[in-house]
């Protein structure tokens, strides 16, 4: 007994000793700068362990007393895929639906919370597994330029200006404003023009041309990497003009570190270095493969060996060890950056309790945004329903009771959600008998019996609420489902599944007033619906409180103020080949088709007039800005919200340029009767046109201002004259004047 106690003793003592030589480590002095610090640790690293830090499954360091970290976490729309209860916000599509940037950034900011919450908590147990850490990967801001993209639903739209905002907004929030410490840690991805097909995205190519790039897919990206400051940038599993995203000249060094000097980290798709010698056979295997994802600035793999022959093609030659020191050292940055390695008492963010999930300021938030992301297409004086004339309401549909269709996909757990049949339940208990009719499926048809014994059902209902749609089930990041318009994540058709009409059409035929609630993560075309059923309320993937802001926009407890920021088209044939990433025919600043239901379109239950639009005439091609004002007045019987939407054009133009553009928007809440006066400033980025090379100009001529609530046919417009002067920059973009 004596002889354990002196071993254990010695123990205790070596390690005690341990612990002090490494607390006097340089690395480990909070007063030193992270640059200092870093430099200490890394030094201390042999190869093997630095190729071992650029594995999102970091092992622990135990010499150096360096914890395991697993840097792949997920926050789309609340902390996802974690063990704790926690809030969940609607999906990231029904956030763009809210054009509300400024409530954005509190939400990121709460997620944060709740995520540091998570994190300290976990420390504490000494748990280090995956979905623990504070480096999320999110947002994803890819333009959602094809409805039958799967994973559209994690996007913020179809729109570049739109995703800036927002993406910017949340990574502001996520981040934080402490001058020290990153809250969270932020990653634009998939960088850059990626966008399915999901089945084919380990193989694919994707090709647009210069003026597309620049249009349309790298501005939001350039407006979080070089405005936000994001700390991460996830590259993509396709290729880009016949190179792998993450081995890309164009876009990894050229633009991404050389043009916008990101000095923060990149990882790869998860995956995606396997892709560039399995599947894109651009490199013969994984030593080759890894060295050039790496020179090209991926610091980081999101997989489970590639990078770890790394130490081989340092041996063979192929890269030197001091590449590997630049990303080595850039992840631990990160780590720095988010005082992983400081006493508690100096990380205010460190000391955020688990007591803060789901809290009653986060669940307001997450009402609010659920209300806000409701869009109203379609009302013939149905809707608000009146709680004191109805007796009788039908509920039925696949999402009715669904709560897989509420949380979207990379979501957590709620500890508290109501579905939409059980919101609706609850808000008409003790004034209306409600039956729920189950059995619709979102595709499987019905069969004719048992849609004659649901119309049996709905007799002498006042009113049927049919909740339908689609669900993230069927649409998705890369999915086992082979359905009649479904294949891989993503769909065949923009089509409503027919067996949803077929319900439809038999409730009209029994002349009961129908409700369409419309969940879905991407556009559907509803022409018969949009013509026969009198009232449509798209309610995307909502989130926690999805159910119950359904409820209350039926039942008038809320004025809805939801803006589409997807275009919904009327037919598939519509829609270009779903490969081609070429805009032209795509998106509202495309399509030179009737849309169904346009880009910014949402309607409420009061009305907004607006008057005296005023500007300068003419403006010089070298003023800062340009102050656009507009009166706006809620004429209705009912307060409400209203998104006022600006765009420019430019109609004498001879370059390719969008048919129209937004360029600012305002949430702005009025009573009835009252008027606002607003003001948009327009900066000579708004104003300006990408030409065929995607320099991005400031061009004499004329430019159309429009302003309305919703796009693209404005409530009022009017020319400015843009007159010649001197060159100019636009961050780090020349804007010509000829």
């Amino acid at each position: 007994m004596k002889l354990n106690k002196i071993v254990c003793l010695a123990v205790l003592c070596s390690v005690g000793s341990r612990m002090t030589a490494q607390e006097t480590y340089p690395f480990r002095n909070p007063q030193l700068s992270v640059e200092q610090r870093v430099n200490d640790l890394v030094s201390r690293l042999t190869l093997e362990e630095k190729v071992k830090q650029m594995l999102n499954s970091t092992p622990p360091i135990d010499r150096l007393g360096i914890p395991a970290y697993n840097w792949w976490n997920e926050c789309l729309h609340g902390i996802g895929r974690t063990k704790y209860h926690v809030t969940v916000f609607p999906q990231a599509i029904g956030m763009a639906a809210a054009w509300n940037d400024a409530l954005i950034k509190e939400v990121a900011s709460s997620i944060a919370d709740e995520g540091r919450a998570i994190y300290n908590d976990a420390q504490r147990k000494e748990d280090y597994s995956q979905y623990h850490a504070l480096t999320y990967w999110t947002p994803n801001i890819n333009i959602f330029r094809d409805p039958r993209w799967g994973r559209g639903q994690e996007t913020y739209g179809e729109d570049p200006f739109l995703t800036s905002k927002i993406g910017e907004s949340f990574v502001l929030g996520l981040q934080g404003d402490n001058p020290r410490y990153l809250k969270a840690s932020a990653c634009a991805k998939h960088y850059a023009v990626h966008s399915g097909p999901e089945k084919n995205r380990h193989s694919f190519n994707s090709d647009v041309s210069t003026y597309d790039l620049w249009d349309t897919y790298l501005p939001a990206f350039r407006t979080l990497v070089v405005d936000a400051k994001v700390s991460g940038v996830m590259c993509a599993y396709n290729a880009f003009q016949g190179q792998p995203c993450c081995g890309n000249d164009l876009l990894m060094q050229s633009i991404l570190r050389d043009k916008w000097n990101f000095k923060g980290y990149v990882t790869s798709d998860c995956g995606a270095i396997d892709d560039i010698f399995n599947h894109h056979k651009t490199h013969p295997d994984a030593a080759t493969a890894a060295a050039d994802a790496v020179f090209h600035g991926t610091d980081l793999d999101c997989g489970q060996s590639a990078y770890l022959a790394l130490v081989k093609a340092v041996k063979d030659g192929i890269i030197t060890e001091k590449q590997i020191d630049v990303s080595v050292k850039r992840l631990f940055e990160i780590r720095f950056r988010l005082g992983l390695f400081d006493p508690v008492e100096e990380v205010d963010y460190a000391r955020i309790p688990v007591s803060i999930l789901e809290c009653r300021k986060h669940q307001d938030l997450a009402k609010q945004l659920a209300r806000e992301s409701m869009v109203l297409l379609k009302n013939d004086q149905l809707l608000p329903l009146q709680k004191n004339k109805l007796k009788k309401v039908v509920v039925m549909g696949p999402n009715a009771d669904c709560r897989e269709s509420l949380l979207g996909n990379y979501n957590g757990q709620p500890s508290r959600m109501l579905t939409p049949l059980q919101a609706i339940r609850e808000r008409l208990n003790g004034w209306a008998e409600v039956i729920y009719i189950e059995g619709v499926d979102h595709v499987d048809a019905v069969p004719e019996n048992q849609l004659k014994e649901y119309m049996r059902q709905s007799k002498e209902a006042d009113v049927a609420i049919f909740v339908g749609g689609i669900s993230p089930r069927l649409e998705g990041e890369e999915m086992p489902v082979s359905k009649d318009g479904f294949d891989g994540g993503d769909r065949t058709t923009i089509a409503l599944p027919a067996v949803q009409t077929q319900v439809m059409k038999a409730l009209a035929a029994e002349h009961i007033p129908t409700v369409f609630v419309m969940m879905t993560g991407s556009a559907l075309a509803i022409p018969w619906e949009a013509k026969n059923v009198p009232a449509i309320l798209n309610a995307w993937y909502g989130g926690q409180y999805g159910g119950e802001a359904i409820a209350d926009v039926l039942l008038g407890d809320y004025n809805p103020s939801g803006k589409l920021p997807v275009t919904f088209y009327a037919q598939d044939s519509d829609l270009p080949d779903f490969e081609s990433y070429d805009m032209q025919g795509r998106t509202y600043r495309y399509f030179n088709g009737k849309a169904l239901y346009p880009f910014g379109y949402g309607l409420s239950y009061t009305d907004f007039t607006y008057s005296s639009l005023n500007l300068p005439k003419v403006c010089h091609t070298t003023d800062k800005e340009v102050q656009v004002t507009v009166t706006v007045k809620n004429t209705g019987r009912l307060e409400g919200e209203e998104v006022v939407q600006l765009y420019i054009s430019h109609p004498d133009k001879k370059i390719l340029v969008p048919l129209t553009a937004l360029k600012g928007f305002k949430r702005v809440h009025l009573r009835s009767g009252e008027a606002q006066r607003l003001t948009f400033s327009l900066s000579p980025e708004d104003l300006s046109c990408v030409d065929e090379n995607g320099i991005r100009k400031v061009l004499p001529g004329t430019v159309r201002i429009q302003v309305g609530g919703s796009s693209p046919v404005p409530t009022l417009a009017t020319p400015l004259k843009l007159v010649e002067s001197t060159l100019k920059m636009i961050g780090n973009t020349h804007i010509i004047d000829k």
